[in-house]
């Protein structure tokens, strides 16, 4: 029906402006396919598949309302028209994708309530398989570590995948010896291997320590405390693990990758980021102090509002500088920029806390989750406010609150604050800065004018004060130059005034939109009188009354059109700077100074109303202050008014205040965000387009949440911290079910490989579903009802039946043990193995975790390893990140980074890779070769490769080749010959003795290839790169 009619019927009324035959698509509308008419324009779809009262083709053709006629500017459609419309909108069926779009009702968005155990008793005991498999009421006597088929203990985790494993008939998998054990926990929760001689104390402690009680669960609403596993040896190897500042480490790299973490901007100018680290020093801190997770998203979203008096904690703000900064469009197109900056904050923010995709709604509501385009602009509304940047910050609270205290002085002193300055306790400091600073005040003579010329195009004017305006046009850049003289003989010194005016912006000083001002450079000449030729003088120090950070006065000396002078946030009032010959200068009658103002750094930043003068008293380099202070210092202090004794005392706080500032410690950074701005005003963009702008869009956070509010009310919207505040406040909810459920996966995924869901950061329809729903609500209920501790849920899940299971299952126990017996054999192995339910047929993905998932150590837990086993681990804690590469200056802004060849002996290479400096543009092929994700993307998962690169990386990386030198080094001293020394090996390496067999065969390759060989041999073998 489509094609046959309905097409050649929009074909004849509308495809003249919405087709792409004509080329043409007003309000982004195009009608020339289903897929098109589905997807719409600025107005949204075009159809709603089975409702054409909804359609708003419909709607346009039937002219029901003034501003929706079409076709415009002709013949309305005839009934039969519409008629034939209607009719088919009415037959249309929705795209299979839309037919699936989720509801509130969601697994992820459903309220969270603690589940029931299933078959479970008021203690949390529950059923267990015995060894004939039949389900029995009592604990079993088989002890735990052992090989036998042993039944899960009464851990509320094992309840659940208990349920599941019965519901398929499936057992669970026998224990996992103590060796495997150990070397399990070790790289799980601090990603280094036991040495031999813990495992070799776990294993005779496992055998002595079996204890036949178990912590019962936890009565409704009662706060759960430490569980016990029943077996005193494993319970303290995993303390001893969770109280490891190791165990920071581990856990902190799974979370930099959540969040793409990197030392770099990336992007074309991918500039190193000096104190990037210190956010990582932060996490690796938070996860050893336990932090609990509610306030570990509070530190890292508005630890500045939250937590004022813990200064260190800005460290965290580290959060929302993590991702990349693209500098170069930065500066290109900075709307563009704000938008796809704050996008990547939007995107990182709900997909690490709350495993959503809100990004997909940027241009349009997202196709499968219920989250609409309003959505996601409220949350971008969250971070209007905000920049990347490095933030200064106190490392001691001490510091930090006198930092505080003088800084509040200042801004009372600036915003001159009467009822603060005129005080008991101020009044002293202002008296002693009169009589030692205020009686050094220079006299001061206004330069007479000759001659104002612009170079660009502004109107000079001399006013009847002396001073010069500038007006009419307003050039991006401009120099001022104002020839004048000067009844002194001798001058040491000019001072420029810049004057506030109601004539200017902001009342100026500056002629740019805020009130600002850039002088480039201040340069003076002298004239002699009948010469043409000027000579120009030599200024030694120039000084300000106040200069914005980073442009300082000392920028207009400096030679540098691109750098200058600025005042900025305090516009609106009047400043000056004086600047000091370098030696007095003598001025013979007739003689004229030639002073030019350039501005040359650009975007009309230009001066509007400043005044010269001139002095020759050789105080000129004592303290600059404004002429409402030295008009006031003139007078006794009986006759001054008002307005000059609230000067005075402002200004002297002022200097007292800084004073007092420079003495503390210098603050550190962090390359974090600058916080506290204005928010600027957001609008939803249509289609995404950003030349679009919809309404203007409230922050807020998702509406699929019933719960919880979807926008966030405001107090003062000037205030961008409030809108950080309030996100934070909501993701940390205890009623907000994604984020508790998201962390409990998280955890999870990385004991066992695979997460409950298997998309650890989209909970949404595109992403899966959970395998056991009712134990991801009850780990999440768990963590948020122990006060959000995930050592507790560290704890709970590692000492569970279901991860201290072998990760090679009874029937293919079996099937390895009779391959050797011949083809008879195995045919009824075979026959055993289909005639009755095992885990390899029935879930060969082991959702169901019939057995461990057994993994390949990830790039760092090898290198550590390596580093461990060879005996050059450093086991330094934080400080800056070490460079495994030689960096030299690049062709643009991104320097030249070489990873080879590289000293491995140098200090810091036998770091953890932890503090490795991660550049996010250009990768460390050894790292990459195993697996290291890509720091431009968020990275939840590690995927895992098998490739012939791997192979050649793993046998011939300088990085192997030196540390297998060590590993030789380190055995050659622990035997006094060949098959001594490869004992030492096979224990340092694999944390067991060598057999029989191992000795001779290694002993043989050792003698003909030699030692450093045979460790390249054990870096690469299973045993080592796989934790079973």
């Amino acid at each position: 029906m489509f094609k046959d009619r309905v097409l050649p019927l929009l074909a004849k009324h509308c495809h003249e402006c919405h087709s792409h035959a004509a080329k043409k698509s007003r309000a982004d509308l195009v009608l020339d396919s289903l897929n098109a008419l589905l997807t719409g324009g600025q107005s949204g779809p075009a159809i709603v598949p089975g409702e054409p009262e909804k359609s708003l083709l419909i709607k346009a053709v039937r002219h029901d309302s003034a501003e929706l006629r079409m076709p415009q500017g002709k013949a309305k459609l005839s009934e039969a028209e519409i008629a034939l419309l209607v009719e088919w909108v009415k037959q249309v069926q929705p795209p299979k994708e839309a037919i699936g779009r989720i509801g509130t009702d969601w697994w992820s968005l459903k309220p969270l309530v603690r589940p029931v155990l299933p078959g479970g008793r008021s203690d949390g005991a529950m059923e267990y398989w015995s060894d004939d498999r039949k389900r029995v009421g009592s604990k079993p006597t088989t002890p735990a570590l052992q090989h036998s088929s042993t039944p899960f203990q009464a851990n509320p985790i094992d309840a659940f995948i208990s349920a599941k494993l019965r519901e398929k008939h499936l057992p669970p998998s026998p224990e996992a010896d103590a060796r495997t054990l150990i070397r399990r926990l070790h790289f799980d929760l601090i990603g280094l291997p036991p040495s031999p001689e813990e495992v070799e104390s776990f294993e005779r402690e496992v055998s002595l320590s079996r204890s036949p009680t178990f912590s019962p669960a936890p009565k409704a609403g009662e706060k759960a405390g430490k569980r016990e596993s029943g077996n005193r040896a494993l319970d303290t190897l995993v303390d001893r693990l969770l109280a490891s500042p190791h165990h920071g480490e581990r856990w902190a790299r799974h979370w930099l990758d959540t969040i793409h973490f990197a030392d770099t901007h990336g992007f074309e100018h991918d500039i190193f980021r000096t104190n990037a680290w210190r956010y990582r020093d932060y996490v690796i801190s938070a996860f050893n102090r336990d932090v609990p997770w509610q306030r570990f998203i509070r530190e890292q979203l508005a630890a500045d509002v939250f937590y004022p008096l813990e200064p260190q904690l800005t460290t965290a703000l580290g959060f929302l500088g993590a991702g990349p900064l693209d500098t170069s469009t930065q500066g290109t197109a900075p709307r563009t920029f704000d938008y796809l900056d704050r996008d990547d904050l939007v995107t990182q923010t709900m997909s690490a806390f709350a495993s959503t995709t809100a990004n997909c709604a940027r241009c349009h509501a997202h196709k499968f989750d219920p989250i609409s385009q309003e959505d996601y602009y409220a949350l971008q509304a969250v971070f209007a406010g905000i920049t990347k940047a490095d933030v200064p910050f106190d490392e001691s609270p001490a510091t930090g609150q006198q930092r505080r205290h003088w800084q509040s002085l200042l801004a009372a002193a600036d915003a001159k604050n009467a009822a603060v300055l005129h005080t008991p306790e101020h009044e002293p400091v202002v008296a002693r800065w009169e009589q030692t600073q205020g009686k050094a005040v220079t006299e001061w003579q206004l330069l007479a004018l000759e001659s104002l010329r612009s170079s660009d195009g502004s109107t000079l004017k001399a006013e009847a004060d002396g001073s010069v305006s500038a007006s009419g046009t307003r050039p991006e850049k401009d120099t001022y130059t104002v020839t004048a003289m000067t009844t002194f003989a001798t001058v040491t010194a000019l001072r420029l005034e810049v004057l506030a005016s109601d004539a200017l912006p902001k009342k100026g000083p500056g002629r740019q939109d805020n009130g600002n001002l850039h002088l480039s450079e201040f340069e003076v000449r002298l004239l002699a009188a009948g010469s043409t030729n000027a000579t120009k003088l030599k200024i030694k120090r120039a000084t300000a009354d106040f200069n914005q950070e980073g442009w300082t006065i000392q920028h207009a000396l400096d030679g540098n059109e691109k750098t200058a002078w600025g005042i900025y946030p305090r516009v609106g009032e009047s400043h000056l700077a004086v600047f000091e010959f370098e030696s007095p200068v003598k001025l013979a009658a007739g003689t004229k100074l030639v002073v030019a103002l350039k501005q040359l750094h650009g975007g009309g930043h230009l001066i509007g109303r400043f005044r010269l003068s001139a002095t020759d008293s050789p105080n000129a380099n004592a303290e600059v202050v404004p002429p409402l202070v030295a008009a006031g210092l003139r007078l006794p202090r009986d006759q001054r008014t008002p307005e000059q004794r609230l000067a005075i005392a402002s200004h002297a706080l002022r200097q007292h205040a800084q004073g007092e500032l420079a003495k503390l410690t210098a603050p550190a950074s962090v390359f974090a965000v600058k916080f506290g701005m204005e928010p600027k005003p957001l609008h939803v963009l249509k289609r995404g387009d950003i030349d679009k702008p919809g309404k203007l869009a409230e922050p807020g956070a998702l509406s699929a949440i019933a719960e919880l509010p979807a926008r966030f009310a405001s107090s003062d919207p000037k205030r961008e911290a409030e809108r950080r505040v309030a996100l934070a406040d909501w993701l940390a909810d205890p009623r907000n079910p994604l984020t508790w459920r998201s962390v409990a996966n998280r955890v999870w995924h990385f004991h066992f490989g695979r997460g409950l869901c298997d998309t650890p950061s989209d909970f949404g329809k595109m992403g899966g579903v959970p395998s056991h729903p009712e134990l991801l609500d009850w780990l999440a209920c768990e963590l948020r009802d122990s006060g959000g501790s995930l050592k507790h849920l560290h704890r709970l899940i590692v000492t569970s039946a279901a991860y201290r299971q072998s990760s090679v299952g009874d029937d293919v126990r079996s099937l390895t043990s009779t391959r050797s017996a011949g083809r008879g054999m195995q045919k009824e192995n075979q026959r055993l193995l289909t005639s009755s339910p095992t885990g390899a047929l029935v879930d060969p993905d082991n959702r169901l975790l019939w057995r461990m998932n057994r993994s390949r150590l990830d790039a760092e837990s090898f290198r550590d390893a390596v580093l461990a086993v060879s005996g050059r681990l450093d086991r330094t804690f934080g400080g800056p990140g070490t460079q495994h590469f030689k960096l030299s200056k690049g062709p643009q802004a991104t320097p030249k980074v070489d990873y080879t060849p590289f000293d491995w002996d140098a200090p810091g290479a036998g770091r953890r890779s932890i503090y490795r400096v991660v550049w996010r543009g250009i990768a460390d092929p050894f790292m990459e070769a195993l697996d290291f994700p890509d720091a431009a993307l968020l990275q939840p998962t590690r995927p895992f490769s098998a490739s012939a690169l791997q192979a050649l990386t793993l046998f011939n990386n300088d990085f192997v080749l030196r540390h297998s030198e060590h590993f030789a080094a380190r055995v050659e001293k622990l035997g006094a010959d060949t098959p001594s020394r490869v004992r030492a090996a096979v224990r340092l390496a694999y944390q067991r003795a060598a057999t029989a067999g191992e000795v001779r065969a290694m002993s043989a390759y050792a003698e003909q290839h030699g030692l450093p060989a045979l460790g390249r041999v054990l870096f690469n073998s299973n045993e080592f790169l796989f934790i079973n």
